[in-house]
């Protein structure tokens, strides 16, 4: 699957993320894959998704339709938009929005961690948005990547740092992630900003 992480500290945030695509047994690497990088930019946020490799290029076409009006800004706006998301990707791309009957709502399928100059934020296949303070992680390695960035927070000094550490676990300790890493920073807004 993934290790994909987002950091804030220091008036940074960062986004990091490993560089290998499975298919079942088979891994592409970095070396064999033209366009090996998770991260992907909407206007002025960078997120990385994990799941189905088909959703890059889902991605890449629906955040940027105007019917969707993506606007990753806030975790208020980015549930708005992941509201106009939903019947867009049903429609126009497919998706099978039938995961386990007990869920309470259709999923979308979609899993990320995103970052902009108004913080770190993840949303999840039910629509669920987070915010958070300091640090999380998504994917396979996601365990690995919240436990060293969670023993690196405090000693180390900028969001990349942090980010690295985490994506790094993941990468070493989950079958399917691996070196090397992509990363993106921003400088958050109000650099006064906890974290």
């Amino acid at each position: 699957m993934s290790t994909i992480v987002v950091v804030r500290k220091g008036g940074t945030a960062c986004i990091a993320a490993d560089t290998l695509t499975t298919f079942g047994d088979i891994r592409l690497d970095a070396s064999l894959d033209m366009h090996h990088s998770k991260i992907q930019t909407f206007g002025k946020t960078h997120m990385g998704i994990v799941g189905s490799a088909a959703h890059t290029l889902v991605a890449e076409r629906a955040f940027n339709d105007k019917e969707v009006k993506a606007d990753f800004s806030t975790r208020d706006s980015t549930f708005d938009s992941l509201i106009r998301l939903h019947p867009v990707l049903k429609e126009k791309y497919f998706l099978n929005a039938k995961d386990a009957e007990e869920d309470p709502y259709e999923t979308s399928q979609i899993d990320s961690v995103f970052i902009n100059r108004n913080g770190i934020f993840a949303m999840f296949s039910l629509r669920e948005v987070y915010e958070y303070k300091e640090y999380w992680a998504v994917g396979s390695g996601a365990s690995y990547a919240i436990g060293a960035m969670h023993a690196a927070y405090s000693r180390c000094k900028t969001a990349k740092e942090i980010a690295v550490a985490g994506a790094e676990a993941g990468a070493r300790f989950d079958t399917s992630s691996q070196l090397p890493l992509t990363f993106k920073t921003v400088k958050l807004s109000g650099s006064s900003k906890k974290g």
